[in-house]
Parts: C-alpha cells; sequence; structure tokens
C-alpha cells in the first residue's frame, strides 16, 4: 500500500477503533491467542495473571491480560477462514498502519499467533483426546483465490489425485521454532497436516440428508506425500491463519484436540476435559520460554 487507504477500505469506528473487532492500538499484544468458539475465551484468559480489558463484539470476544509478565490477548475468531480473514487483517492493521494517515508504518510489528481449536482425524491411528499441531495446512475453504498464497507438496498431491480442487486450494505453514518447541515439550504432543474446509458437513465427507460430492475419507487417508506424510485432520480455520500470516510476516502456529475420529466412529467423551488439557499444557510451554512466544523484544 503505498497511498493512503480509503475511508470504505480501512473502516475506523468514532472513538479510533477498527471497524468489526472494536480494538485500539494498545490492545495489541505480541502473543495473541485465536479460538473459534467465543466461550472459549474465558476458558483460555483464567491462565492469565490478570485481564484488564474485556471487548465483546458481534462473534469478536477479546480479554486483554498479561502471563508470564507479557502482555498477551485471546480472541475469538468464530467459525470459518472468512471470520479469520477479518481477525487477522484487522489485527495487522492496527498493529502496522497508522489510523491518521491511513499508510503502513515504517517500522513493522511481527505478531505471533496461537490457534487453540478443535480437529476430526481421518486416519484410524490418531486417537481422539490427541493434541495435534499443523505443520502445514491446505486450504480448500473459498479463501485461495484473493491472495498469492504459496503451494506445497500436500497441495500438489491433493490436486493430483483431485483436479476440482487446483483453482481454489492453497499452502500455509506453521512457525517451524513454534512447533519444534510445542513438540519437544511433550511427547504426548503430535504434529500433522490439516485440511481447512469451507463448512462441516458435506466439505469435511459428513452426509446426513445430503449426499456430498468428491473423494471420500478414506480416498483422501490413503494419499501420501514423496517424503510419506500424509493429511491427518479436518478443521476450518488454520489454513487462512496460515496463509495470512505468512503473507503479512507474522509468525502462527495451529493447535487443536481431536474430538473425532472419523475412521472409527468415535467422538470424545471427554470434550472439554481434552480442550482444557491443551490449553494448560500450551501456557506450560510458554512459561519455560516465552522470550520464544512472545517475541525476544516484546
Amino acid at each position: 500500500m503505498t497511498s493512503p487507504a480509503p475511508d470504505s477500505e480501512l473502516i475506523v469506528n468514532s472513538d479510533g477503533s477498527v471497524y468489526h473487532l472494536g480494538l485500539l492500538p494498545e490492545h495489541i499484544t505480541p502473543l495473541i491467542i485465536t479460538v473459534g468458539d467465543p466461550e472459549r475465551v474465558p476458558e483460555v484468559s483464567k491462565h492469565f495473571e490478570e485481564v484488564d480489558f474485556r471487548q465483546n463484539t458481534r462473534e469478536f470476544v477479546t480479554h486483554v491480560g498479561r502471563f508470564a509478565g507479557r502482555r498477551i490477548m485471546c480472541i475469538s475468531t468464530g467459525i470459518g477462514t472468512d471470520n479469520v480473514d477479518i481477525v487477522l487483517n484487522e489485527l495487522d492493521a492496527i498493529a502496522n498502519v497508522d489510523f491518521g494517515t491511513k499508510l503502513p508504518k515504517a517500522a513493522l510489528r511481527q505478531l505471533t499467533f496461537v490457534r487453540l481449536g478443535t480437529s476430526g482425524t481421518f486416519q484410524a491411528d490418531i486417537p481422539v483426546d490427541t493434541v495435534l499441531a499443523s505443520g502445514t495446512a491446505v486450504g480448500v475453504d473459498g479463501l485461495g483465490p484473493f491472495y498469492r498464497f504459496g503451494g506445497g507438496e500436500a497441495q500438489r498431491v491433493l490436486t493430483a489425485a483431485y483436479p476440482a480442487f487446483a483453482a481454489a486450494s492453497y499452502t500455509g505453514t506453521g512457525e517451524d521454532e513454534l512447533l519444534r518447541a510445542w513438540l519437544a515439550h511433550s511427547e504426548a504432543n503430535r504434529s500433522g497436516c490439516t485440511l481447512t474446509c469451507a463448512g462441516f458437513y458435506g466439505p469435511q465427507r459428513r452426509s446426513l440428508r445430503l449426499p456430498y460430492v468428491g473423494p471420500g475419507l478414506a480416498e483422501l487417508a490413503r494419499l501420501r506425500f514423496a517424503d510419506g506424510g500424509r493429511f491427518t485432520n479436518f478443521e476450518m480455520e488454520t489454513a487462512g491463519l496460515y496463509g495470512l500470516s505468512n503473507l503479512l510476516g507474522h509468525r502462527a502456529l495451529s493447535l487443536s484436540a481431536v474430538l473425532a475420529n472419523r475412521a472409527t466412529g468415535e467422538f470424545s467423551v471427554r470434550a472439554s476435559e481434552t480442550v482444557g488439557t491443551m490449553i494448560t499444557r500450551f501456557f506450560d510451554c510458554v512459561e519455560r520460554n516465552p522470550n520464544l512466544w512472545f517475541g525476544a523484544t516484546s
């Protein structure tokens, strides 16, 4: 952006806050936790040392406080990459665009986004109640045609098998250092390659009264990458979070509590406990090395 953004493009509320989120520059923190469910925000922020700001606008619930002596935020995105598109772009604008001039700031801030979400696997050997980190995510959710996202081996394998996905699919990657720290934190932590979908039913191969069109679960589960890797799970936000973070110069990691195994037909009988375990394990990991997660200059 070399000229000021028109008022119709970067919409600022009368109090100076950004349009959808209702947040001001002083609310931005170096580490931002995203969750889909607005009711999960207080479940995350109860781990903060303190919460000194709360905002509730539409599906976007925000708590800002402190953890390990640093400023931290948790914000709900709601379901889907359409909402992730709003949240990522508006948080980046608050951090990196001067709302007075509507121009990018001379010094850009790098933010760290961590998604604490839920997911379903279609691989029989991944048990329910696993916590799975997405090393890579391939989006088949509709966001792909609108940005210059990257590609990759997983996307090539998917589109070679199912050419109908080629035009709209894209790839986003998690931040390697964060992923390594997460996997080293506990032997129970696993990683995989995620498919980010446009919906919960047909796009994730669920059929109630309507049959879905395209490859079935078993076909997707059998796909293999050159290094032996495979697709591991479905959800609805990660590729958008990764793709936009990659383009904007931010760091991101998506963690998912696996609540359903589509291959075995199981659903977790302790879903809330599993989500709570993921949240607690994440904060333990951050506390061990806050400079990594918050950034050394935070």
